[in-house]
């Protein structure tokens, strides 16, 4: 095994726990534990946190150490902003590419959406989500577009908690504004109405959520 697969090997390790939760938010990535788990030297493991910590997926803070990164109140606000933008535009990008069969593929990824409503699993239902759109956005010819993008979803990954979990209604509109989406790019329309309204989609999540946060906030206690 060269040392650079030894790296990707510790990189893909570290990223399964993120991903499915079993390094939550500030837990300690330990080096040597990792190493001992993988039996290689550090070295690879280093290499790998550095990769994660490019990505933002974990943070090195001076006497603590390598650490998932912990999710700070605005980090759902800024992701969601930046991933409306580069989504949408990626999405307005792709679309002059999209054949049928890449329109018929959304088509069933969304009605299994509908489908999982009335026995509503968030987390299922943002996975479906993220096929979804990967379908429309992965074609767009910008390289630097699509990295963030990817990025964007990176990100939302480590909140882990689905937004519909706490706006589960929001999920009934979603899946009638995929159709609005399919039926632009299905009709031809012009590639800003494309991107606006793949833009409102994802910012109208961000809303819902941000409402439901302001309804939710418990006040700070008061200070002495």
């Amino acid at each position: 095994m060269t040392a650079e697969s030894k790296s990707q090997l510790a990189y893909r390790f570290i990223r399964q726990r993120i991903d499915d939760g079993r390094y939550v938010p500030g837990y300690r990535l330990v080096l040597g534990q990792i190493a001992g788990e993988l039996d290689m030297s550090v070295v690879p493991v280093r290499e790998a946190i550095r990769r994660l910590e490019a990505e933002g997926l974990v943070t090195f803070e001076r006497n603590v150490g390598a650490q998932v990164a912990l999710v700070k109140e605005t980090e759902y606000l800024h992701t969601m902003q930046t991933l409306a933008l580069v989504e949408g535009a990626a999405t307005a990008l792709s679309a002059p590419t999209l054949t049928p069969d890449h329109l018929r593929r959304a088509r069933e990824v969304n009605e299994r959406m509908r489908r999982t409503l009335d026995d509503f699993d968030p987390v299922r239902f943002t996975e479906l989500n993220l096929a979804f759109h990967a379908v429309l956005f992965e074609e767009c010819p910008n390289p630097h577009i699509l990295d963030l993008v990817h990025r964007g979803w990176n990100r939302m990954k480590v909140l882990r908690d689905s937004s519909f979990s706490f706006v589960p209604g929001r999920a009934h509109e979603s899946v009638a504004e995929h159709e609005r989406i399919l039926e632009l790019i299905e009709s031809g329309a012009d590639a800003l109405d494309i991107e606006l309204c793949a833009r409102a989609h994802r910012t109208a999540t961000l809303d819902a959520v941000l409402a439901y946060q302001a309804e939710h906030k418990h006040p700070a206690p008061a200070t002495v």
